[in-house]
């Protein structure tokens, strides 16, 4: 079977993607999975030769080292050390020799192999096999530009994650967050936008203007975010393909960016006036605007569940900040959290399972996750100051921000950071600049 996804081009990463999925004839389903429902595991050891060929002596290195390190990251997968591989990479692409990889203990091999074809289009195959049942599991080919080579490996790992967990994977994805820089009292905050990694860095704005709290569309090609032009505070829309960006409106009130619904049509926003805020809508091609809640309290951070049917978001209507649901429309509105502290700021799993939240309690940020129906409650972070969840695509991994003290005299400090569902794994995303306010796109088309 073949599927095959039209060119698209990434301004400002200089990259025209083809891509081409093959599925291999499958034999008997293998018995090698992860079960990543639970809190801790023990990572399973896998071995990820250098995959083949492909005009550059060390292009194949550089795949499997990306795969490798996705993988890793995860904290599901325990790569092994290829310096201790017995059987040559190019025999294990052929067929392992699963005697000597069972030496080594490994229960899943990647072998692999890239090649320029005619056209100049880079071609991509990988094999996962399982061990200890001495069976292929699954092998794609990919086909690409030759410098497109990090999302190929990107795309490789994600199916081994998928085929492995029965979980869609997340590593083909980018983050966009806000870059600061400067002294404390004059903060410069920039977008930045990267690959979940940390790598093809770039900055989208200029250091001119003060921006905040951006969102990806549903797509993955739109961002919004918050700015201000004149002290008036100013919604964009920031096209990632095109590099263009227009203004959605200004909005005098808000304070954080809208969300997108879930089939890209509308935002979700909310306004204040006076003492008190409530949240609305705005279709974006028609440009109207259709309020949601009403009367004396602070309802703020929607966000809406993957279907579109419900809302959550924060409110003090019981008299402290807490959490609550409702529909589309803005009605059968019902409270979700009830635990000492302030919660808010909640963000909808993309699989529904869970909305993730900020809670501030004796005087420590918390970051956690609930049930729509309120019930399951658990806290994933404590810190002195983190917060602004963002869920991964497969809705198993989140990424937040922590801020501290320099400790140099500058001043504070933003750093990302991730965590798994369960609150294992914690990893410090590396950025070049101090960073907050991070979202996590859709797998990328």
């Amino acid at each position: 079977m073949m599927a095959t996804f039209l060119p698209r081009v990434w301004s400002g990463f200089g990259a025209v993607l083809v891509l081409t999925i093959l599925t291999c004839a499958m034999p008997a389903r293998a018995d090698l999975h992860i079960e990543i429902s639970r809190g801790t595991i023990e990572p399973i050891p896998i071995a990820i030769t250098p995959f083949l060929g492909g005009g550059d002596a060390g292009l194949g290195q550089r795949i499997a080292s990306v795969v490798s390190a996705d993988l890793e990251r995860s904290g599901y997968f325990r790569p092994l050390d290829p310096a201790g591989f017995v059987q040559d990479a190019g025999a294990a692409q052929a067929q392992p020799r699963f005697a000597d990889w069972k030496l080594l203990q490994a229960q899943a091999l990647v072998t692999g192999a890239a090649a320029l074809q005619p056209d100049g289009q880079l071609r991509v195959e990988f094999r996962l096999w399982d061990v200890l049942s001495e069976q292929q599991m699954t092998g794609l080919a990919f086909f690409s530009t030759p410098d497109n080579w990090r999302r190929v490996a990107h795309k490789v790992a994600d199916a081994v994650f998928k085929r492995i967990t029965g979980v869609g994977g997340y590593f083909d994805s980018r983050i966009v967050y806000i870059a600061e820089s400067g002294p404390a009292l004059h903060r410069q905050k920039r977008l930045a936008i990267m690959d979940q990694d940390g790598e093809n860095h770039h900055f989208l704005t200029n250091d001119n203007t003060l921006v905040l709290t951006p969102r990806f569309s549903p797509n993955s090609q739109e961002i919004t975010y918050l700015s201000y032009y004149g002290q008036k505070p100013r919604v964009y829309l920031f096209n990632i393909e095109t590099g263009q960006q227009q203004v959605v409106g200004d909005f005098p009130g808000m304070t954080f960016a809208p969300r997108f619904s879930p089939d890209g049509g509308k935002v979700i926003m909310s306004l204040s006036g006076g003492a008190n805020s409530n949240i609305y809508t705005l279709d974006l091609r028609s440009r109207r605007q259709a309020q949601l809640t009403g009367g004396p309290s602070i309802d703020t951070s929607a966000s809406y569940s993957p279907d579109g049917s419900r809302i959550a978001f924060e409110s003090d209507r019981g008299g402290i900040q807490q959490i609550y649901t409702m529909n589309a429309d803005g009605s059968d509105v019902k409270r979700i959290t009830f635990g000492a502290g302030q919660y808010g700021g909640p963000v909808w799993s993309p699989t529904g399972e869970y909305i993730a939240y900020t809670k501030i309690a004796g005087g420590r940020f918390a970051i956690g996750v609930i049930h729509p129906d309120g019930t399951g409650e658990r806290t994933l972070v404590e810190s002195y100051h983190a917060e602004g969840p963002t869920w991964a695509p497969n809705g198993r991994v989140l990424m937040f921000f922590r801020e501290g003290s320099s400790g140099d005299g500058r001043g504070r400090t933003a750093s990302l950071y991730t965590v798994n569902l369960f609150g294992g794994n914690e990893r410090r995303v590396i950025t070049p600049v101090d960073a907050s306010d991070p979202a996590w796109s859709p797998l990328l088309p």
